[in-house]
C-alpha cells in the first residue's frame, strides 16, 4: 500500500507543471523592426557603390537616356543573379553624373555593355566615361531607387577655377558636394516615394556640382576608362608558390 501510493504522487507531479505552461505569444520591438527592415531590403550579395562621369551628346533626350539604362538594369537581372539597382544619374546638357548601387555582378556587365556600345557604334550618346571612386562592400544603401534628373543650371565660368586648382583639389570639392547630395536624397526621398525629379536644381542647388567640374573630371587622364578597368578586372593574377620554384636553379654553364 505504501508503496502502490507513493507512485501515484509521482506520476501526478508532472501534470501541473504542463498546464502552467505559459502559450507564446508573438511580440515586436524595436530589435525586431530594425530586423524586418534588414530583410527587406533582400541583401543577398555584398553592395558596391561607383561614381561615373561621362559626355553625351546635345540632342539626346532624357528619356531616352533613362530607357536605355532602364533596360540594361532589367536585362541584366532577368538572367543573372544579383543586386537591384540604386542611385542617381543627374543628366547636364552636354555630360552626365551617374551614382549607381549594387553588386559587383551587375556593375561590371553596366559598364561591359557601355563597352560594347562605345566598341561597336561611332556614334553612341555617351562617350568618354571615366571612373572617379569605387566604394567596396558599403554596409548599407543611401539611395532607396534609381532616379534620373535633369539639371538646368546657368553656366558658370569656372574655367579659370579648374586651371587655378590642383586635381586634388577638385576632387576632394566633387566628392564633398555628390556624398552631401546624397545623404540629402537619404533623409528626403523614402521607398516607393517620388524623388525631386527636373527640380532639384530648385530645391537644393548647392548641393549640384557644376558641369565645368563634370567636363574637367572626363578629360582627366589620371582616372581610368570602363575598358581599362574590365581589363584589370579579368585579368588574372600569377602568384609564383614555392613549389614552383626549380630547384636547384637551373644554370648556364
Amino acid at each position: 500500500m505504501f508503496f502502490s501510493g507513493h507512485t501515484q504522487k509521482a506520476t501526478k507531479r508532472p501534470y501541473p507543471l504542463e498546464s502552467h505552461q505559459m502559450p507564446q505569444v508573438p511580440r515586436s520591438n524595436y530589435f525586431h523592426f530594425q530586423e524586418e527592415k534588414q530583410r527587406l531590403q533582400l541583401k543577398k550579395f555584398l553592395l558596391h557603390r561607383i561614381f561615373l562621369v561621362a559626355k553625351i551628346t546635345a540632342s539626346i533626350e532624357k528619356k531616352d537616356l533613362a530607357q536605355y539604362y532602364e533596360y540594361v538594369f532589367q536585362s541584366i537581372l532577368k538572367h543573372h543573379l544579383g543586386e537591384s539597382v540604386t542611385g542617381l544619374l543627374l543628366m547636364y546638357p552636354t555630360s552626365i553624373l551617374h551614382i549607381l548601387e549594387t553588386s559587383s555582378g551587375t556593375l561590371y556587365r553596366i559598364l561591359l555593355d557601355y563597352v560594347d556600345h562605345e566598341k561597336n557604334e561611332t556614334e553612341f550618346f555617351i562617350q568618354g566615361m571615366k571612373i572617379i571612386v569605387v566604394s567596396h562592400n558599403i554596409p548599407t544603401r543611401i539611395f532607396m531607387q534609381w532616379q534620373v534628373s535633369t539639371v538646368k543650371v546657368p553656366v558658370m565660368y569656372l574655367d579659370d577655377l579648374t586651371e587655378s586648382q590642383s586635381l586634388e583639389e577638385v576632387i576632394k570639392e566633387f566628392l564633398t558636394q555628390t556624398h552631401k547630395l546624397a545623404l540629402y536624397h537619404f533623409k528626403t526621398v523614402k521607398v516607393n516615394t517620388k524623388g525631386p525629379g527636373d527640380h532639384l536644381n530648385q530645391v537644393a542647388p548647392e548641393l549640384l556640382p557644376p558641369e565645368q567640374i563634370i567636363k574637367y573630371l572626363c578629360k582627366s587622364e589620371e582616372f581610368m576608362d570602363p575598358k581599362t578597368f574590365l581589363n584589370m578586372y579579368n585579368k588574372p593574377i600569377h602568384v609564383t608558390l614555392d613549389s614552383e620554384v626549380v630547384w636547384p636553379a637551373p644554370s648556364l654553364f
